[in-house]
């Protein structure tokens, strides 16, 4: 392991370690909801997350249009400042696009972007390469890879990361591959904050020398995923072992059907915000809404509710 790849101390740019939750976008009709947008970002900073993720999969941002990434982003960054911070997906699978995306999360305020690897191309890692080297040195802003090959197809090597990882502005990787031996080598080999981007692998993914967790589950449940991640960093595995092992059955409630459809409607029973998706996404089919309905009345409200007046 190089002597900086666990700390990032070479980078003079930096994203703070800790939770980070990528949050959905609320609608009502075909409009964002934006008082339950704004609902569910001071949940999260009254939980103390160490930054929240607007526009990302989780936020269905291959669905909006520029105008509501635009009002998504100046107002998080409005609610957040000096609080939290502000990661804002702006990946595509055009790299022309990518820089104009990233380009107008700056301009928005965005503390860092996110940028997923491009889908539907299936890039070599020669043209992973190519695209984040670009798009690093068109924009001056700190960035984040994120490597999900189940929604993109394509893999970002840790040998690959390694070499990005030489960008001073490319500082952290998202990764949700599922591949603990490859993510063990990208901890390994980069000069990169790497965070958990898989829920039920975040306590493997920190035991490895992750950062913290960019977490779907976070929508539900902040200052408990908050408070796993403060009992790690403390040592305590006493503690955040039977943490971790608490949130499996809802991580997998999370994920019955593609994200963010189901926790979405756990957020709408829990009338933080309404259950649909935008098209081409649908609301989750009657055999896991009984699942989730059921889950929710059994368990989640009641951890939700204590989640809620926990202090933190």
């Amino acid at each position: 392991m190089s002597e900086n790849s666990k700390n990032n101390t070479s980078k003079t740019w930096e994203i703070p370690s800790g939770v980070y939750t990528a949050l959905v976008t609320p609608f009502t009709g075909d409009q964002i909801d934006k008082q339950a947008w704004e609902n569910l970002v001071a949940r999260q900073i009254s939980a103390g997350v160490a930054g929240v993720v607007p526009i990302g999969c989780t936020g269905e941002a291959a669905v909006l249009s520029r105008a509501e990434k635009e009002w998504l982003v100046r107002t998080t960054v409005a609610m957040c400042k000096g609080k939290c911070a502000v990661v804002a997906g702006s990946g595509s699978n055009s790299t022309e696009l990518t820089k104009s995306l990233t380009r107008d999360v700056k301009e928005w305020g965005a503390d860092a972007a996110m940028l997923i690897t491009p889908f539907y191309n299936k890039p070599q890692q020669a043209g992973l390469l190519a695209h984040y080297r670009e798009v690093a040195r068109a924009v001056d802003i700190p960035l984040v890879l994120y490597n999900v090959p189940g929604r993109t197809a394509v893999n970002i090597l840790p040998e690959t990361a390694a070499q990005l990882s030489a960008e001073p502005n490319i500082v952290a990787l998202k990764e949700a591959s599922g591949n603990l031996p490859q993510i063990e080598q990208a901890i390994a080999l980069c000069d990169l904050k790497v965070f958990s981007g898989d829920d039920g692998l975040n306590f493997q993914i920190f035991g490895l020398g992750g950062c913290g967790a960019i977490s779907v589950v976070g929508n539900l449940l902040p200052g408990a995923m908050v408070r796993l991640w403060e009992a790690w960093q403390a040592g305590d595995l006493n503690q955040a072992w039977p943490m971790s092992r608490a949130f499996d059955p809802i991580t997998n409630a999370c994920f019955v059907e593609t994200n963010p459809v189901p926790v979405k409607e756990l957020l709408s029973l829990a009338g933080l915000c309404k259950r649909d998706p935008r098209l081409p996404l649908v609301p989750v089919n009657e055999q896991s809404l009984t699942f989730l309905l059921q889950f929710y009345e059994s368990t989640l409200s009641h951890l939700m509710a204590k989640d809620a007046g926990a202090d933190h």
